[in-house]
């Protein structure tokens, strides 16, 4: 399956139909008077976040979504039949946006949210409704009310507790498939990862979920490389573990780098509790490793976790760190009420 965490899509609900100007003529029925019923409302447009999807792919195949116009009333006092809602289905995790692409009109972080984007038109009043007792044969009936016509944007960020960033060849993938049944594409090249990927990880009986993105490399956020275009995805993670190549002699530079593309994507992110390793330290020798962590403490102005995703050395050591951070968060989150369906 390809994967896709960006589409625009034209929806637009449906109109209602028109009232009907009816008499009642029956046999026997001198004053049979207006019987016109009303139009049938108009289908509105809906979007549901649910379970099973980690993808926006279905909507490159389709991207206009219309709901039925409601049926014209009849005579007999006869409603038209409402107009069938429209129903998108995208994954948990997608933002909906406005035309401009800033404007968030809705966050559907949870199985089973529903919002309206496009709300069917109200039908029109038969004749019946304006008979009075001055007018006592109205003549007259009202249109059914237009459908909303837009244009919006689905933007997927993927839900996940930890976010793994670094440059190229960081081992952000090896580590991933250490710690995971994920199996992510690894090689000895840049931009093995072209796509996000999660994976489930347990430490002490305890599971999270976290996302590799592609690597960044300097100049990410002007478009460089794969750009900043992933980074969206680590954007709701409780916890970001930056990984530096060890094996890399200028590991200082390489950090700065993460973290000067970090702070130009958003100000929030490069906020976000961040845990650093030194990785591939399977491959130095013990006095390069010292002076290599030095070094990186000094940049980072706090500890450095040593580890190799290739023979789990120091492994387990980060993944508890992770829970810690990710544990803490979750006892927030559960101060605050959850949304219910």
């Amino acid at each position: 399956m390809k994967f896709l965490d960006l589409a625009k899509v034209y929806i637009r609900s449906g109109a209602g139909g028109g009232g009907c100007v009816s008499f009642r003529r029956e046999k026997f029925i001198e004053f049979g008077g207006p019987d016109g019923g009303d139009g049938g409302k108009g289908g509105s447009v809906w979007v549901e976040a649910v379970e099973g999807l980690n993808t926006l792919i279905d909507f490159r195949y389709q991207q206009h979504f219309f709901a039925k116009n409601g049926q014209h009333g009849m005579g007999s006092q006869m409603t038209g039949a409402d107009g069938d809602d429209v129903v998108l289905k995208v994954p948990v995790g997608t933002e909906i946006l406005d035309e401009d692409e800033e404007t968030v009109i809705a966050d559907l972080t949870e199985a089973g949210q529903r919002v309206l984007l496009a709300k069917g038109g109200n039908g029109g009043w038969g004749n019946l409704r304006f008979k009075s007792s001055t007018n006592r044969a109205p003549s007259r009936a009202n249109p059914g009310q237009e459908g909303v016509e837009r244009t919006i944007w689905l933007r997927l960020k993927l839900i996940a507790d930890a976010g793994l960033v670094g440059l190229p060849n960081a081992g952000k993938s090896t580590f991933l498939s250490a710690v995971s049944n994920a199996r992510p594409k690894i090689a000895d090249y840049p931009f093995t990862t072209l796509v996000p990927n999660l994976g489930v990880v347990g430490i002490d009986g305890k599971e999270f979920v976290m996302a590799d993105i592609p690597g960044l490399i300097e100049g990410a956020s002007e478009g460089r490389g794969l750009g900043d275009q992933f980074l969206g995805h680590v954007e709701r993670c409780s916890v970001l573990l930056h990984l530096v190549d060890g094996t890399s002699s200028t590991i200082t530079k390489d950090y700065r780098t993460i973290i000067g593309e970090l702070e130009a994507y958003s100000e929030a992110l490069a906020a976000k509790p961040r845990i650093t390793a030194l990785n591939k330290i399977d491959a130095l020798d013990p006095k390069t490793l010292s002076s290599r962590k030095r070094s990186l403490e000094k940049a980072v102005g706090g500890p450095v976790f040593l580890m190799s995703g290739v023979s789990r050395q120091g492994v387990p050591e980060v993944l508890r760190a992770l829970w810690a951070q990710i544990s803490d968060d979750r006892r927030k989150e559960e101060d605050v009420e959850p949304w219910q369906p």
